[in-house]
């Protein structure tokens, strides 16, 4: 017999038939930004009021906390390794940027890092892994500020701003999902920006010098880059469009060949508005990817060049585990999804099998 996650496999390798999302009670009201999928049963997810909440079960039981002091924090970003360890990112200038780690599974938590440059407001946080991140700022004075830590967290310091390129003039970047930041092994990162420019920001020695990239997704007042996701070394996505404009398909989706020196938008259709969040789900074919939005999400099963709908409901984050083939979603008012295949109908139950006369 099929388990759970192989039978979700062999459904996402043929496309969105038969699919949908299964909320889960989250037992919290809150907005969730953030969610962080580590195994079939384990998942971490944020939100505003310094609120997480935590599943050691599949998703059966969620169980919601909050950081004690962070109560007026907005957590749009976590990163979890385990059902005891997680990192949680807020957002907001000043000391409102902050980073918090549990390894107690949300029993107590550690302040790690307080922001105290003038004008900073952090969107976002990735890691190779556990002991090793990096998180993003919008620009100060022209330039951008990038952290990291080679500790587990005990310690983030700056990377020198000489390295990184200016900023445009009202570039900045989306804290929509703490994905508009992403990693990959041994030493590639990538950060997505918006405004008058749609850029794309990396490095390939973890952030010993840094280029800069133009991508054809919206631009102007709301539109940029949201969120970015790569499957190799040379090959990712990029998605985003206007989130003023949830409907607007406009500039929502760009790929790179080449690591992200330059961006194209593929033939086909798209995702059908403005998207925040970008997952792959591993160990499908295609590769297999999920993307989110206020409007809706869709499924690809061909590396971003067709995409078939999963439905209309919206979510903001959107997250796969890299094990067991598990997706989760989350929204508005403490909204949590799990994709799951269709159950067959009870007013038309499927046809018993026939048996061969004698």
């Amino acid at each position: 017999m099929m388990t759970g996650a192989i039978f979700l496999a062999a459904m996402l390798s043929v496309g969105s038939a038969g699919m949908r999302w299964e909320t889960q009670p989250s037992l919290t009201s809150v907005r969730l930004r953030g969610v962080s999928a580590v195994d079939a049963r384990v998942a971490w997810a944020s939100g505003d009021q310094g609120t997480f909440v935590r599943t050691t079960d599949g998703g059966q039981t969620w169980r919601p906390g909050k950081v004690p002091g962070a109560e007026a924090l907005d957590f749009r970003d976590v990163d979890a390794f385990s059902a005891t360890t997680a990192y949680l990112l807020s957002i907001g200038e000043g000391d409102k940027s902050r980073i918090y780690k549990t390894e107690d599974g949300g029993e107590t938590w550690r302040l790690q890092f307080t922001n105290t440059t003038p004008g900073a407001f952090f969107d976002g946080m990735a890691f190779w892994d556990e002991r090793h991140g990096v998180a993003f700022s919008d620009p100060v004075q022209g330039r951008f500020l990038v952290i990291a830590t080679s500790d587990g967290g005990a310690t983030w310091a700056p990377l020198p701003a000489e390295a990184l390129p200016p900023a445009l003039p009202g570039e900045a970047g989306f804290a929509a999902s703490g994905t508009s930041i992403t990693v990959r092994a041994p030493r590639q990162a990538w950060f997505g920006l918006g405004g008058k420019a749609a850029r794309v920001v990396r490095t390939t020695d973890g952030g010993k010098s840094w280029s800069v990239a133009t991508t054809p997704l919206a631009t102007g007042d709301g539109g940029g880059i949201f969120s970015l996701l790569f499957w190799s070394e040379n090959e990712g996505i990029a998605v985003g469009g206007n989130h003023q404009r949830p409907t607007d398909a406009t500039g929502n989706l760009a790929l790179t060949k080449d690591g992200g020196k330059t961006w194209t938008v593929p033939p086909g259709n798209r995702p059908a508005g403005y998207r925040s969040c970008v997952a792959q789900v591993h160990g499908a074919p295609g590769p297999t990817l999920v993307t989110v939005g206020p409007s809706g999400s869709e499924l690809s099963v061909d590396g971003a060049r067709t995409w078939m709908p999963l439905g209309t409901t919206g979510f903001h984050a959107v997250s796969t585990s890299r094990s067991g083939n598990r997706v989760w979603a989350v929204g508005e008012a403490g909204l949590i999804a799990t994709l799951q295949r269709s159950r067959p109908s009870r007013a038309n139950p499927p046809a018993a099998p026939s048996r061969p006369r004698r």
